[in-house]
């Protein structure tokens, strides 16, 4: 039997996502109202330019006075996609002490102060969902937290930016420059006029940081995921990567220790094989790979970004807020019981490709081989080409620590025959 009384939504931002929240709400009503068991009702909607028109929401849900609108008292959730730290840390937790479950899109402050906005849900009694915090539609959050809760996940590998994946893959596909493919992912919408946060690093970093904590029950903090961006990436890059059998990918990896003693997050470009299934993730589209003891290899997969993908997760996590509402009850909370340390990148180990101009002479290999053995980096393959006094060395390693790695280019930084070192990378996937 369906309750009459509708239950009230407060929405905090009506751009991109925001909008395509309200209209799915106002457009498919019945259905939502059908499958939580009550109607939702768009109680208010939090703007900072309430001038502009927004189309099919009444003008008088719209205010600018956020904190008013999540202290009113009778709203049941507050769905935040405003993004940033604050103000939105603020409203969500005004929001839990006036009797609100929240519903948020925000990866930086999930990533960041995530322990304590789970610490004031739970302080009032109140749900905290963020399942459109990572990789936009893709169902991840919610099998990591519940689905896979009663298995033991060891690896959680992925591509969870749309912008840095399009770049590469136009990089990979038509040769083009890095500069090349960023102007035309910025002329089709796809990269923001500034791209920082994109092409260094940091969104997918949050991501990493969140998916990190949800696999490993552990608090996972922005700062602890290392973090290098795509900037450097070159053309002949991707042409060593061919010779390999390997593309390019921006991934966020997470990774339980051998022993099971530490984890370790973190989010830089890296080689990896072209028959492994990341590989062919094309255009602005994500997909992450989590390894679990139990349920072996999963993959996830589909739109990671934009209004209409984003605005799905978001009410997927309205409707199941919704029904635990009305049956009394809270959801999952924060699982932070396995408290493991997050290790230093230096104690990664992965394998490397290290490519780096030399002195065409007889025994540069040798000098070269030497240093790798004295810092027990071992060398998996060696290619070489030489032409009028210079020379490219190209040596793919096996497994090695990236401390170890780190103090083996130093030293080859001072040999006489070492003119530079052209690129660095990281191949994963094997």
């Amino acid at each position: 039997m369906m309750r009459t009384r509708p239950l009230k939504v407060a929405l905090l931002g009506c751009g991109v996502v925001g909008s395509e929240v309200a209209r799915i709400m106002t457009t498919q009503a019945a259905d939502l109202a059908a499958r939580i068991g009550a109607p939702v009702e768009l109680a208010g909607v939090a703007v900072r330019r309430p001038d502009r028109v927004r189309e099919g929401i009444a003008p008088e849900l719209v205010t600018t006075d956020a904190t008013a609108l999540v202290k009113r008292g009778d709203l049941d959730v507050v769905v935040e996609v405003i993004g940033g730290i604050e103000p939105a840390r603020t409203l969500i937790t005004t929001a839990f002490a006036h009797g609100a479950s929240v519903v948020s899109a925000n990866k930086a402050l999930i990533a960041q102060d995530g322990a304590a906005l789970y610490a004031a849900a739970e302080e009032h009694g109140k749900d905290l969902y963020y399942e459109a915090a990572v990789a936009g539609a893709i169902p991840l959050i919610r099998p990591l937290r519940e689905s896979l809760a009663g298995d033991k996940v060891n690896r959680v590998l992925g591509i969870v930016n749309g912008t840095t994946n399009f770049i590469l893959d136009k990089m990979d596909s038509t040769g083009a420059g890095y500069q090349e493919a960023l102007d035309e992912a910025t002329a089709l919408g796809y990269a923001e006029a500034d791209p920082t946060a994109d092409v260094e690093g940091f969104d997918a970093a949050a991501k990493a940081a969140i998916l990190a904590g949800i696999a490993f029950h552990t608090r996972v903090r922005l700062d602890d995921v290392h973090r290098e961006g795509m900037t450097e990436v070159t053309a002949s890059d991707f042409a060593s990567a061919r010779e390999m059998g390997c593309t390019i990918k921006l991934l966020a990896i997470c990774e339980r220790a051998a022993d099971g003693g530490s984890v370790t997050a973190r989010v830089h470009p890296a080689m990896i094989p072209l028959t492994h299934p990341l590989a062919s993730v094309r255009g602005a589209y994500n997909a992450v790979f989590v390894e679990s003891e139990a349920a072996g290899q999963l993959m996830f997969y589909g739109p990671g970004a934009g209004g209409a993908p984003t605005a799905s997760a978001v009410l997927g996590d309205l409707v199941a807020v919704c029904r635990n509402r009305l049956a009394g009850t809270t959801g999952p909370g924060e699982s932070a019981y396995a408290a493991l340390p997050v290790s230093p990148m230096g104690e990664v180990v992965t394998r490397y490709h290290i490519s780096l101009d030399v002195a065409d002479k007889p025994g540069v290999l040798a000098q070269v081989a030497t240093v790798f053995a004295e810092h027990g980096v071992s060398i998996d393959t060696v290619r070489q080409q030489g032409k009028d006094g210079e020379a490219s060395l190209v040596v793919v390693t096996h497994r090695a620590s990236d401390a170890a790695l780190g103090g083996t280019v130093d030293a080859l930084r001072k040999l006489d025959t070492v003119r530079g070192v052209a690129s660095i990378m990281r191949v994963e996937g094997e």
